[in-house]
C-alpha cells in the first residue's frame, strides 16, 4: 500500500470557499506528520502563503498524493499536468456536479482521514492521447481526461468530416461536431449529445456526433486501442477543444488523430464509494418527480 507522506493541494479558481478548504485541509495534514505543498498559482490566485508553493513539475517529483479543491474542471486540469508523474488524485467537491470530485467538503476532513490509514480504493482512468497534423506535419499534441472534440466555431454553420478507425473509413458526417469521449468523459458533454454512459473500466471510447444532419448517424463505440483519424472536408469555421477547453482552430485538410494514451490517471476514493449510488446521486435516478 503506497504511503502518502508528502500532499500537494491544488485549487483551480479563486474563492473563498476554495480558500479556506485548502487551508483547512494544509493544517490538517501537517497535523498528522504530512509534508504540504500548495500549487504555485492556486498559492497565488487565493492569496495562500502559509504553505511551500510548487509548480506541477516540482509536485510530480515530490508528491505521492495530490488533492484538488474545486469542480471536475479542476480535476481535469489536475490530471493533465499529472498523469505523466504518476501522481493519484483525490477530489473534494465545492464545485456543482463534482462526477469526479466526489468527496464532499463537510466531510473531506473525515475522509482523509481514512485515506491516510490506509483504507482506501484506487482506480485508474484512462486517458486520451490527440494531435492535429496540418500538411504532414504535426501542430498540436496534448492529452485529455474527458474528451477530444471537433465542432462549429462562431459561423454557425455544419461541419463536414470524414471518419477513418484504424485506418478504415466509417462516415462522411456533417454535423455540428463529434465528440470522441473516454469512459470518465462520457457523464460530460458526450451524456447531453446522447452518448452512452460508459462504466470506468470499459476498454472503450465513445463516438457521439453533435447534431448530424443524417438522423441515423448515431453515437457509436468502439475500442481504446483504435486510432481516430478525423479529416476536416469542408469548414468555415472550426475548432478544437480537449476537456472543454479549447485549444485551436482547425481547417480544412487537417487531420485529428485521437488515440488512448500512454499514460492513465489514478483516482483515490474512501471507503463506500460507489460508481453507481454516484450516478443515482448526480442524476437524480429513482426520484419521484
Amino acid at each position: 500500500m503506497r504511503e502518502f507522506k508528502t500532499i500537494a493541494l491544488i485549487g483551480r479558481y479563486s474563492s473563498a470557499e476554495v480558500a479556506s478548504g485548502l487551508v483547512t485541509m494544509g493544517d490538517y495534514l501537517r497535523k498528522e506528520g504530512r509534508e504540504v505543498l500548495l500549487e504555485k498559482e492556486t498559492a497565488a490566485t487565493n492569496r495562500i502563503n502559509g504553505f511551500p508553493a510548487a509548480d506541477y513539475a516540482e509536485i510530480g517529483a515530490r508528491a505521492d498524493l495530490a488533492v484538488v479543491q474545486g469542480g471536475d474542471g479542476s480535476m481535469l486540469n489536475a490530471a493533465r499536468h499529472l498523469a505523466v508523474h504518476r501522481v493519484p488524485l483525490v477530489g473534494v467537491n465545492q464545485g456543482r456536479l463534482g462526477f469526479m470530485t466526489d468527496i464532499a467538503s463537510a466531510r473531506m476532513l473525515e475522509a482523509m482521514s481514512e485515506i491516510l490509514a490506509g483504507r482506501h480504493a484506487t482506480e485508474e482512468r484512462t486517458m486520451l492521447a490527440a494531435e492535429v497534423r496540418r500538411d504532414g506535419t504535426v501542430t498540436l499534441s496534448t492529452l485529455a481526461l474527458n474528451d477530444a472534440v471537433v465542432n462549429k466555431g462562431a459561423v454557425g454553420r455544419l461541419i463536414e468530416f470524414l471518419v477513418h478507425i484504424d485506418g478504415e473509413f466509417v462516415y462522411d458526417l456533417r454535423a455540428d461536431g463529434l465528440i470522441v469521449a473516454t469512459p470518465t468523459g462520457s457523464t460530460a458533454y458526450a451524456l447531453s449529445s446522447d452518448g452512452p454512459i460508459l462504466q470506468p473500466s470499459v476498454p472503450g471510447f465513445a463516438l457521439v456526433p453533435i447534431c448530424p444532419h443524417t438522423l441515423s448517424n448515431r453515437p457509436i463505440m468502439v475500442s481504446d486501442r483504435s486510432v481516430i483519424d478525423i479529416t476536416l472536408k469542408r469548414s468555415i469555421d472550426a475548432r478544437l477543444h480537449f476537456d472543454g477547453q479549447m485549444q485551436c482552430d482547425l481547417q480544412e485538410g487537417d487531420r485529428v488523430f485521437v488515440r488512448r494514451a500512454e499514460h492513465t490517471i489514478t483516482f483515490v476514493h474512501p471507503p463506500g464509494y460507489s460508481y453507481y449510488a454516484m450516478l443515482r446521486e448526480k442524476l437524480h435516478w429513482g426520484e419521484v418527480l
